[in-house]
């Protein structure tokens, strides 16, 4: 009895996970320690060969005759979306549109499909999550009707492909990947395995027809996208659209592009007419005034490789509590906590017991410490009450030791802000010998807080 036991206890199969060798006696589908999906396999299984040779359909060629013809860049008639693609849609391509809901990517999507059927090419919109005539009525909307322009409301992915087959587009949008499914893959639609098969059915047809395919992806919570990580390997760009809701300001950036840069960024203003390129979108992140205000500052910030001119604005009040409070809009509330103290220690700033609000103008999001220095001016201005100049702008990293850091792009930073008419520029130390300063723009050298503090405002330490 012992034995028979024994027996088969020794023929029961373990599997193991050959991502980090945990082990179970019972296959799952995904790893128990380090919850990697499908890499779960059985111990002392044979692994023969499953795939036979075929004779190929085309046969190899020279890298020399390859035509490249077939690669070119078709531009989608957004100069902005352009920009962030590398120069527009490549045949073939499969571009990964990702945001969160409602900040307009639906309304991006039909615009370059309106374009691209007016220009003669036939373009195929593929809702899952709306009605054909909701979507028209928004087309309507935003002006982007077109005869060119098929709409299908499907959510069964050989359905979808069948579209495809009958009218054969030049450009493909999906909305949304994690709506259509096949009924040969078990899952629900957006589960992992139908999200991997929707995606290689649609890449493997885009590349077949030399049919550029647009998918929009929905967000989790902390801004990933949602579904497999592969599905971000398969792609061939994944551009990021985001923004506030309570602004009109979108930004569309790359964060993986095979045809182009990854550093460049798309600037677009959402509106109820639809959506438009901002060729130049620093106007929006500077307040209108007729007289300077204490509590402004001006900054530049690099947004990729493209420099915007934002504007920072503090307010310190009479603390009513225990506590002061930090507020923050825009900026990294810990960021302004930490300029704070050294306003306070290395500059003699009395704000330590003083309520602090920080914001940005136009809802733009500052998350590079360029922006510390104006952060700090500002802040320094609205405790002595004493406005900044309206022609400055001050570039610079603030340390906790007081002392101000270079930061990349200065030249490019400073060439902005002379285009846009400003007068006088403080930066960190380094930048005058580093290259050819812009006409018309005097550059002031500023080593710590309390030197940068005493120049712009005209009051020494206290």
């Amino acid at each position: 009895m012992t034995s028979v036991s024994a027996t088969r206890k020794a023929a029961r199969p373990t599997y193991r996970c050959r991502e980090c060798g945990w082990s179970t006696v019972k296959w799952l589908g995904r790893c128990g320690e380090c919850q990697t999906w499908g890499s779960v396999d059985e111990v002392g299984a044979v692994a023969g060969p499953r795939t036979v040779a075929t004779a190929p359909a085309r046969p190899a060629l020279r890298i020399g005759e390859v035509d490249v013809a077939r690669a070119g860049v078709v531009p989608t008639g957004l100069s902005e979306l352009d920009r962030v693609l590398g120069g527009g849609l490549v045949p073939g391509g499969v571009v990964l549109v990702a945001g969160e809901p409602g900040i307009g990517k639906s309304t991006l999507l039909l615009e370059v499909a309106a374009r691209t059927a007016r220009s003669g090419r036939p373009a195929l919109y593929v809702t899952g999550e709306e009605s054909a005539a909701q979507v028209r009525l928004r087309a309507e909307r935003i002006e982007a009707m077109a005869a060119d322009l098929y709409l299908a409301a499907e959510t069964d992915l050989a359905t979808v492909l069948g579209h495809v087959a009958t009218l054969e587009p030049h450009v493909l949008v999906v909305d949304s990947v994690q709506t259509l499914a096949s009924p040969q893959v078990e899952g629900s639609a957006g589960g992992v395995t139908q999200v991997r098969e929707v995606a290689a059915a649609v890449i493997q047809v885009a590349k077949q027809r030399g049919m550029s395919v647009l998918l929009v992806g929905h967000v989790t919570k902390d801004g990933s996208i949602a579904g497999p990580r592969i599905l971000e390997h398969l792609v061939d760009v994944v551009v990021a659209f985001e923004g506030d809701r309570h602004s009109r300001l979108r930004l569309a950036r790359a964060v993986k592009n095979r045809f182009g840069p990854t550093d460049e960024v798309g600037c677009f203003d959402l509106s109820d007419g639809g959506i438009v390129g901002l060729a130049d979108p620093s106007g929006l992140f500077l307040s209108q005034r007729d007289a300077v205000v204490p509590g402004t500052c001006v900054t530049v910030t690099l947004e990729g490789r493209r420099p915007l001119l934002a504007e920072v604005q503090a307010l310190v009040a009479k603390a009513h509590g225990p506590a002061p409070r930090r507020t923050t809009h825009g900026v990294d509330a810990s960021r302004v906590a930490m300029i704070v103290a050294a306003l306070e220690r290395r500059a003699r700033a009395p704000i330590g017991a003083s309520d602090a609000y920080v914001s940005t103008v136009g809802g733009v999001r500052i998350g590079e410490p360029a922006a510390d220095l104006a952060l700090a001016l500002a802040l320094a201005s609205a405790i002595i009450d004493r406005p900044v100049g309206a022609d400055v702008v001050a570039i610079g990293e603030v340390g906790l030791a007081g002392e101000i850091r270079p930061v990349s792009g200065a030249l490019r930073r400073l060439a902005e802000a002379a285009r846009l008419g400003f007068g006088t520029a403080y930066v960190p130390p380094g930048v005058l010998g580093s290259g050819a300063l812009p006409q018309g723009l005097q550059v002031v050298e500023v080593p710590d807080l309390a030197t940068a503090v005493a120049r712009v405002l005209g009051v020494g330490p206290h």
